[in-house]
């Protein structure tokens, strides 16, 4: 009985950790885009001018820059502390 508690808890675990991956990453697009959407809107550009479509496209960049320095700091923090372990 003592076994099947504790593969359970570690079967419990494993799928936490492994859907934690998953999900790294991903934003929640459907927030975005509206907030995109409004923020072109709020520079007084129409909709489907050649205008809202560069301004949809230069939001679109800078979450992508965003997503990019996140990633980029997540690795140099992991980079640094499989370098400098800490000993007690």
């Amino acid at each position: 009985m003592r076994r099947n508690s504790a593969l359970s808890c570690l079967v419990a675990a494993l799928a936490l950790a492994l859907s934690a991956c998953t999900h790294r990453g991903e934003a929640p697009s459907s927030s975005l885009a509206e907030d995109d959407d409004a923020f072109c809107r709020a520079n007084n550009v129409t909709v489907g001018s050649a205008e809202y479509v560069a301004c949809r496209k230069d939001r679109d960049v800078q979450h992508g820059n965003a997503a990019a320095r996140a990633d980029r700091a997540q690795r140099d923090l992991g980079e640094y502390m499989l370098n400098n372990p800490v000993r007690p």
